[in-house]
């Protein structure tokens, strides 16, 4: 039986043929591959492979190390996946250390793995464990207590749990890195050379990667010995020989922006839609401003807690929303069938964050359509990403909401407007998709803000008890204080060291008698009464008085 962290992860998309291969394409019952194994793909429907699995096969069931340079969406995963399963000694102790390690750049990555691997798995009891940052430590470490056979994760919480004690790499055979360029990219470089030094010598290691920048060839000479080189697919740095893509670049106006997207949702057979965004703002804004219209949007980022990320992922697997605007975050590891169009709301970086953000579509091949809004300021950049994959695209056109080219290219209807209609918004929606409370510290998590409401920065929205009251302190506000009474205070104003207005009496004893005074003189108390006290005199400092300290008035 497969062990996993399925309950508490995203589900990942299903095991499933989702591409037809080439008729002459070995089957994997070809290769001398457990039984197990190839009964479990035959029962998703997959019997023959893909270029890179066809390639890879043979080299790593026979246990040597390997670089496989393939893009994403051509199924690495089991080119992988199967020579590992099939290496392992099953089953395992209990409490046993794991025998293999997978390292993914994202936790979505590393779920889909975990997910593709335990399928493969399943009817060989593989106990397979994912571990990943901003969950709960305990679940984790009590998987890892009750024994695994493999550990699918992301390179920071597994450092953690080894700096810990909870994860033991002595026992670890078979290392994978997969998509090592975007961990190159995420900063992960230092972490991985830290786990690889903590791995036994005698290994196997299989590196895969969509391009080969210099850090990681100088990782695969250090760590690998004498691996052989992969590459299933010389067009995977192309874009524009892939067949089954319809790319499309319009020069827009950063205003007009969200009316232009807007349109281009209207297009005629459009599925699930994945936009592109640069920063995690600009990401927040454009989803509310697509929620805002109708559309059942959500958004993806850094700043989300891992619950939040994970709801809005089952909600766009499961259809209850069909539009998801992610930073380069996601652009590795979501492996969502039905994607039929990638909208770049603004222009990638790079050449390579075009590839991998346009690999979202046509998977494993099926066809698509990739739409790059390019901004004035954009324009250089996107030009040498034009001239390194040789895109036809340098000079877009100056392309607005109205534009008739838009229109014609994409199959929007001519009376499309910049709201969803009423009569289309069949579909459930984020809130529809539960939010479930992970335990994990999130200090860096935000709620998903809805329509109207705003966070930082003198936004609207609500904010806690504490910020109110610094708000206050900040405007110079005092904080009521019931559990302290008022003290009573009597001012009294003065003009040079003489009272303008007597002050109220203290209590309520006889009234004192005053007598007129001179111009510079204080008034005489009267004499007491029978049976009155005597006042008390109050004595003053005079200007002009007299020195000996009494209370007379000084000369006139």
């Amino acid at each position: 039986m497969t062990e996993t962290d399925a309950p508490d992860d995203t589900a990942p998309t299903p095991l499933a043929a989702r591409a037809p291969v080439r008729p002459e394409s070995p089957a994997f019952a070809e290769f001398p591959i457990r039984p197990e194994i190839v009964t479990a793909l035959e029962d998703v429907g997959i019997i023959r492979t893909f270029a890179i699995q066809e390639l890879t096969l043979p080299i790593a069931l026979a246990g040597s190390d390997l670089i496989g340079q393939a893009r994403t969406g051509t199924g690495k995963t089991l080119g992988f996946g199967v020579p590992l399963l099939n290496r392992l000694e099953l089953p395992g102790a209990k409490g046993a250390p794991p025998q293999a390690l997978v390292v993914a750049p994202t936790r979505e990555l590393a779920v889909q793995v975990a997910g593709d691997i335990g399928a493969a798995g399943k009817r060989l009891g593989v106990r397979v464990l994912t571990i990943y940052g901003g969950r709960a430590y305990d679940p984790q470490v009590a998987g890892l207590k009750r024994g695994v056979d493999l550990v699918v994760g992301t390179p920071g919480r597994l450092l953690d749990l080894v700096q810990q004690g909870h994860l033991r790499l002595g026992s670890v055979r078979i290392l994978v890195l997969d998509e090592a360029d975007e961990m190159l990219d995420l900063g992960f470089l230092p972490d991985i050379e830290k786990l690889m030094a903590l791995l036994p010598g005698e290994r196997q290691t299989m590196l895969f990667s969509a391009t080969m920048p210099g850090p990681i060839v100088a990782l695969a000479r250090q760590f690998l010995r004498q691996p052989t080189q992969i590459r299933a697919d010389h067009s995977h740095d192309d874009p524009a020989a892939i067949e089954h893509v319809d790319q499309f670049a319009y020069r827009a106006h950063a205003l007009d922006k969200p009316q232009l997207l807007a349109k281009v949702l209207h297009s005629r057979g459009r599925g699930l839609t994945l936009i592109f965004t640069r920063t995690k703002r600009t990401a927040a804004k454009v989803a509310d401003d697509l929620v805002e219209r109708g559309f059942a949007a959500a958004a993806i980022h850094g700043d989300l807690g891992q619950g939040a990320r994970e709801q809005a992922l089952r909600a766009f697997r499961s259809g209850k929303i069909d539009v998801l605007v992610a930073t380069d975050v996601a652009a590795r590891g979501l492996d969502v069938e039905g994607i039929t169009h990638v909208i770049n709301y603004q222009a990638p970086e790079d050449e390579k964050t075009y590839v991998h953000r346009i690999g979202r579509t046509a998977r494993a091949g099926a066809s698509g359509t990739a739409v790059t809004l390019v901004d004035w300021d954009e324009l250089p950049r996107w030009k040498l990403i034009c001239d390194a994959l040789g895109l036809p695209f340098h000079e877009p056109a100056e392309t607005y909401s109205t534009s008739e080219h838009l229109f014609l290219e994409l199959d929007i209807p001519a009376d499309a407007g910049s709201t969803l209609p009423r009569a289309e918004r069949t579909r459930a929606g984020l809130d529809a998709e539960q939010l479930e409370d992970l335990g994990g510290r999130d200090a860096k998590s935000r709620h998903r803000r809805r329509p109207g409401e705003r966070g930082e920065r003198g936004e609207r929205g609500e904010r806690s008890e504490r910020s109110q009251r610094g708000d206050r302190a900040e405007r110079g506000e005092r904080a009521e204080r019931p559990d302290r009474p008022r003290r009573s205070r009597t001012r009294v104003r003065t003009r040079s060291g003489e009272p303008l207005t007597p002050p109220a009496p203290r209590s309520s004893g006889p009234t004192e008698a005053t007598e007129a005074s001179g111009p510079t003189g204080p008034s005489r108390p009267s004499e007491a009464s029978d049976g009155e006290a005597p006042k008390q005199r109050v004595r003053r400092r005079r200007r002009g008085g007299g020195g000996d300290g009494s209370n007379s008035p000084g000369p006139e």
